[in-house]
């Protein structure tokens, strides 16, 4: 089970086809921050099959899941984009977009059929996609004299921290610092508790 400040997202874009009784299903996967770049990225499918039925596509995204939506462009009711959205969320992927883009074939699938399809296509391109671990993060900027330079390294070492940039000065030096969101407020504490380290933003 993941800790609260760790959350996974697609290595890398995907796409795949099935067919089911004559209808083509074209899936693509696409890492995402934004809704902008959501609504982006139909755009350019919808140009790019222009002849298609349907473009039905769900997304997640915020580290902790914040935004979902499924769509399912003039499908059946909550019989293509909740599939898919499904699809997403029982590998608790975030940070992702799925859309199914469908040819009709002239059959008709029927609501379970849809689900069925839909489901299965968005799980194959997400299996194609992979997946890779992350970690939630706050960042610091912290002042640090010449001769205190080993505390901070110490407090690091301590909290699990990361050395984003350092830039030097003649009183020293300003560290940009990543420290993950569960230690984050203990690493704050302890900065502002050492008076030979200065807390300049987070």
């Amino acid at each position: 089970m993941l800790f609260s400040d760790e959350y996974i997202v697609v290595a890398q874009p995907a796409e795949c086809s099935l067919r089911d009784r004559g209808s083509k299903f074209l899936a693509f996967a696409y890492p995402v921050m934004t809704e902008a770049e959501v609504k982006g990225i139909l755009e350019q499918l919808r140009s790019k099959f222009p002849d298609a039925s349907h473009h039905c596509y769900a997304y997640v995204i915020g580290a902790g899941s914040e935004a979902q939506r499924a769509n399912d462009d003039g499908e059946p009711a909550n019989s293509a984009g909740k599939p898919i959205l499904r699809a997403i969320v029982s590998v608790q992927l975030t940070n992702v977009l799925v859309v199914v883009v469908r040819y009709f074939g002239g059959t008709l699938l029927g609501i379970p059929g849809l689900i069925n399809a839909y489901g299965l296509a968005a799980k194959q391109v997400l299996e194609l996609a992979g997946s890779v671990q992350k970690t939630r993060e706050v960042v610091f900027m912290v002042s640090v004299a010449f001769a205190n330079e080993q505390e901070l390294h110490r407090l690091l070492s301590k909290f699990e921290g990361k050395i984003e940039s350092m830039d030097y000065n003649n009183e020293g030096l300003i560290a940009k610092i990543s420290i993950r969101n569960s230690l984050s407020n203990t690493f704050e504490a302890a900065i502002m508790n050492h008076y030979q380290l200065k807390l300049l933003s987070n």
